[in-house]
């Protein structure tokens, strides 16, 4: 019907060239992080606007993707003329999702590159923030034509609206998917169900209910993306659907057994036992174990060890390579290479150690601490042995 500009208009854009909705943007932060000089505010929004030629498109998304999980690093004078450094602006609200401002706006005008004005099917804003790009197709059109053409286009001339983008759908009706900025077409994958007891149906009703709701879109957004730049090039992941629900429900069981043990339902010993969670081959096991440390780490705090344990050097490897590819690790030394080595790092605050089964060699214990996590891979080759039950030894 024709977008009105300016303050108080339609969107609250001052012209098609904007990407940000800067009055939501404003009445977010300034609800998150009261009391802050209007400076503190405009200086927010100006970092997240910024733009920079040299970098490459994925580059500035995770650059934005951090400072918009984290808050934005801003410095400013306070009423008492006094210099505030590094002052970080929250832009969401995780803990409270119903807080943030959530806007899904159709076939909104936008100028790119050269003058050229394109109009996307969907943006989904979050605080005035474009998380969210659908593409639309009708249902006799190949998916890829899509990702292909459509996408394609989009990025190359509206690059500044995919500085912020968390998620990519696109659907024809029939077949709806998934993905990032950096997915191939063979990376967008479906989201079938919401909870893991559903038959699986693809359809965009589900993949809008099981990826746009609030509080999922926003889980999504703080604990299920990674970067992974090991390749010489930046590659974002999107954890898949049965990496989100099978996540999220250990998740809820580790803090399930903690309640019940402090309340004492349980023993400290069936506390311990966290379970088992399936994978089939190249369903991405080691990106779930960081998903699954990392949103431990980022919820409950308590500044937890988690130790990954395996039974072959090329798993050991492999495991260490995905958390050191995704930035989550940065120690070399993080890697046990003996019982030594091991007895070393466990008496330490290192957040990551990796190590074979084989370096649990020795009898007696290591460390009274809890508030260490073991995640064993391919346990059922290993468990019943004696390096497993040195383990526990080690451990208590």
């Amino acid at each position: 019907q024709g977008e009105r500009f300016g303050g108080g208009g339609t969107l609250g854009r001052a012209s098609e060239s904007d990407v940000l909705l800067r009055e939501r943007f404003f009445r977010a932060v300034r609800l998150f992080n009261p009391g802050l000089p209007e400076a503190a505010y405009q200086s927010a929004f100006d970092i997240l606007n910024a733009d920079d030629a040299s970098k490459t498109l994925a580059d500035l998304n995770h650059e934005k993707y951090q400072i918009l999980k984290e808050g934005i690093p801003v410095s400013y004078e306070n009423e008492k003329g006094e210099r505030v450094e590094g002052k970080r602006i929250r832009v969401f609200n995780f803990d409270a999702p119903e807080q943030n401002d959530f806007l899904a706006v159709q076939q909104m005008w936008l100028e790119g590159k050269s003058k050229r004005r394109k109009r996307p099917d969907i943006v989904g804003f979050v605080n005035g923030i474009p998380l969210v790009f659908i593409e639309l197709k009708a249902h006799h059109r190949k998916l890829r034509v899509a990702y292909e053409t459509n996408l394609s286009d989009y990025k190359n001339t509206l690059p500044r609206l995919f500085h912020c983008n968390a998620i990519i759908i696109l659907s024809n009706g029939i077949e709806s998917k998934i993905g990032s900025l950096t997915s191939k077409f063979e990376h967008f994958h479906d989201w079938k169900r919401i909870r893991e007891d559903e038959e699986g149906v693809v359809s965009l009703d589900t993949i809008l209910r099981g990826v746009c709701d609030k509080s999922r879109l926003l889980d999504l957004f703080e604990n299920f993306i990674l970067f992974d730049n090991s390749v010489g090039k930046m590659v974002k992941l999107i954890a898949r659907n049965h990496q989100f629900i099978g996540v999220n429900k250990a998740v809820e069981h580790f803090q399930n057994q903690v309640k019940r043990r402090n309340n004492g339902e349980i023993s400290a010993e069936e506390a311990k036992r966290l379970g088992v969670f399936w994978h089939t081959q190249e369903s991405g096991k080691s990106y779930s174990m960081v998903f699954l440390c990392q949103k431990i780490q980022r919820q409950f705090g308590g500044a937890y060890t988690f130790l990954l344990v395996t039974d072959r050097v090329e798993l050991d490897k492999q495991i260490y390579g995905t958390f050191a590819g995704v930035g989550a690790v940065t120690n070399k030394k993080a890697r046990a290479g003996s019982g030594k080595d091991l007895k070393e790092l466990l008496g330490t605050d290192e957040k990551y150690i990796f190590s074979l089964i084989h370096t649990f060699n020795f009898d007696g214990t290591v460390t009274e601490r809890e508030n260490i996590i073991v995640i064993s891979d391919e346990a059922h080759r290993t468990q019943g042995g004696s390096l497993a039950l040195n383990m526990r030894k080690a451990l208590p």
